[in-house]
Parts: C-alpha cells; structure tokens; sequence
C-alpha cells in the first residue's frame, strides 16, 4: 500500500492509498474553488447533557446530482471536475467540503456565554470523506480482498493521525450506504468524524464498560462475545480472527456486530492476520446481507435478485484519551429495512423517550443469515 498526501485548490488535505507501492504524483486541483467553509458552532444540551453541533452552511452541500457530475469520481470521467484531481484512484481519503467540525473552526465572540444553560464553543475537530473505490456504481461488498485490505489501511491511518490533533477526543469511520438511510451522493464513500468531545452513545457504553471491569475484572465485550458463542443461536459466522453476530439485545431490524476474536481497542492495535482475515470475512457478511431479503429461490424458477440493503455500518473505537483499557472494538451494522419496501421509522416511543421496540428477533435475523453461507 502506498500513502501520498497533496492539497486540494481551497488548502483542504487529500490523501491517496494505492494497492501498490509505486509513486504517485498528484496532479494540480486547478478549480476556481473560494474559502473552504469554516464548521459551526457546538450548543450544550442542558436537559440531556449532550453536545449538539449547529452547522448551517451544510444546507448547501452537493444533493443527489448526476452520474456524470459525481463530486466523487475521478476527474475526467464527469462533464465537471470532481474534487479527486486525478484521472484515477484505489482508495482516496479527503477533507469534507462542507464539515461538522473543523481545525479552522472561528472563535465564537463572547465564547463565555452569560447564561450558564446556553453554553456554546467552537466545532473544533475534522470531517472527512473516504471513496472506497473509483467505480461510481460500485460497492463495498464486490470490492476485491487487496481493496478491502486498503480501506481498512486507510481507515487506520486516519485513527491514528486524527487521534493526534489537539483537542480531537473521539475517531468514528462510518459507511452510510442507500437513499433510505439519506445518503446524498451514490458513490461508494464512507466518512470520518473526528469529534471534539466522547459522543453520547460512546460514553454511555464506556460506564457499562466500567462498572462490568469493576466488578468482574474483566472486559465487557469479551465476556458477551463469550456468551454469545456459547448461546449460539445468534453467531453468524466465525473465521480464525472475527465473529459476527446478531446482538441479544438489537435494536434494527437486522443487526449484526462483527468484532475481532483477540480483545483490542481500536483498528490500529489489529495486527496484520486480523486486518487480512478482515478483508475476506467483511465483503462476505455483507453479500449475505444483501440477499437478506431477497425471495427465496424456486427449483423451477430464476434466481432472486439481491435487495440492495440501506445500512450504517460504523467502527465503535476506543475514545482517543479516555477509557482505552475497558473497550474493545467492534463494527456494528444496522439496517432500517425490516421488509422488502417496509422501513423501520424511529417514532413515538424511540425518537419521543429512547424506548426501543424492534420487529424482528434477532434469532431470526442470525439464522437468514447463516442459511445465506452457500448463496
């Protein structure tokens, strides 16, 4: 795998990685582009607790466009130039045009609000896209293992380097994928949030975490890792490294948590059998899902077509400075599609208090899914 990094014509950082290791030579980004869009502002949530980020400019972004003005493929291949310089890329990781959170996040006038309840600060963190291939009508589940192998490099490297800028407290790689989940752009991507603070979900399963260490000594996720290949009947699949599993408590419709075998507590400290034994197990789930809730196949009939499964796959990390030594990393993997053309919607009960009600077992959902090893 070869790294290079070069700049984008308004000063945001483009970083190729290449399968191979030949050099690389990025050409110029010559579009007329104006200042980079400067992030927002962070408000403190005083009933909650929580931090919420108020980034206006985002209402502008790219929507939906064209094929052939496809901000994510090579430049050359569209009627326009595309933020990716170059006629041709294996993976290409960039700062988002229009970030969240950002390093050149402007200083709030009066930062120290009069009113205790209305705390506001700067988004100070990075947001950045992650193009997992040059194929516009690609996906992550037809990409070769050496591709798969890269991204997972990538997804590394930017941990890494993120984790390192001041003020940066948590890392999350994440892959929207289908119009339901409100994908904006239809190009095989992913994203990198670097936030400024311990998301709310985060934290709270860092204090599970705790209190489990404190009362046992032992890791959390290790100990329902080992409940679940006991159970059994929710295991997906199982290689020498990684285990996939429909959780005993899901919340979605499908699912399905793959973690490694060996406890560590984020994508760098995997070693390199866990990171090749990912890039053939990963693309393998993810054709299972795929075919989830496509129709059974008839003796006499034409082989169902897969159904395109709208999911949010994202990697739950360690938090950057705090409470390393009581996680253990896993990919969770949710859908909102609990039948062919029926969403799970997030109402009443989950969007009003939080309280989830799922309609499908997850028994079920790890059995489909087994039955799919041989499709």
């Amino acid at each position: 795998m070869r790294r290079t990094s070069a700049r984008l014509a308004d000063g945001r950082e483009i970083i190729y990685f290449d399968d191979v290791t030949q050099a690389r030579s990025p050409l110029r980004d010559e579009r007329p582009l104006g200042p980079r869009a400067e992030a927002g502002e962070m408000r403190f949530d005083a009933l909650t607790g929580e931090w919420v980020a108020v980034a206006s400019h985002r209402q502008n972004r790219t929507f939906l466009p064209p094929p052939d003005e496809c901000p994510l493929c090579p430049t050359g291949r569209g009627s326009v130039p595309s933020e990716v310089p170059d006629p041709a890329y294996d993976v290409v990781v960039f700062e988002n045009r229009f970030p969240s959170f950002s390093e050149g996040a402007a200083d709030l006038l009066g930062s120290a609000v009069p009113e205790p309840l209305f705390a506001t600060v700067p988004a100070r963190g990075r947001c950045e896209v992650v193009c997992f291939t040059s194929d516009h009508d690609g996906q992550f589940a037809q990409l070769p293992p050496a591709r798969v192998a890269t991204v997972l490099e990538a997804w590394c490297d930017r941990t890494e380097e993120l984790g390192r800028l001041a003020g940066v407290e948590y890392v999350f790689c994440f892959e929207n994928r289908g119009p339901e989940i409100g994908v904006t752009l239809h190009h095989p991507h992913g994203q990198i949030y670097a936030y400024p603070y311990v998301p709310a979900r985060t934290r709270a399963m860092l204090e599970r975490a705790r209190e489990h260490r404190a009362a046992t000594g032992r890791l959390l996720g290790s100990d329902v890792l080992a409940a679940e290949l006991a159970a059994g009947s929710r295991v997906v699949l199982r290689s020498e490294h990684w285990t996939a599993y429909a959780p005993f408590a899901s919340r979605w419709p499908v699912e399905v948590h793959l973690v490694p075998n060996r406890a560590v507590p984020d994508l760098p400290s995997l070693d390199s059998p866990e990171r090749a034994d990912f890039a053939q197990v990963y693309p393998q789930l993810l054709r299972r899902l795929d075919l989830f809730h496509a129709a059974p196949v008839v003796a006499d009939g034409p082989d169902a077509a897969p159904i395109p499964l709208p999911y949010i796959a994202g990697w739950h990390q360690a938090p950057v400075h705090d409470g390393r030594e009581d996680w253990r990393l896993s990919l969770q993997i949710t859908s909102i599609l609990r039948a062919p053309g029926k969403l799970k919607y997030l109402a009443g009960s989950e969007s009003g208090v939080g309280g989830w009600v799922t309609d499908v077992a997850p028994e079920s959902v790890a059995a489909r899914l087994r039955d799919l090893a041989d499709a």
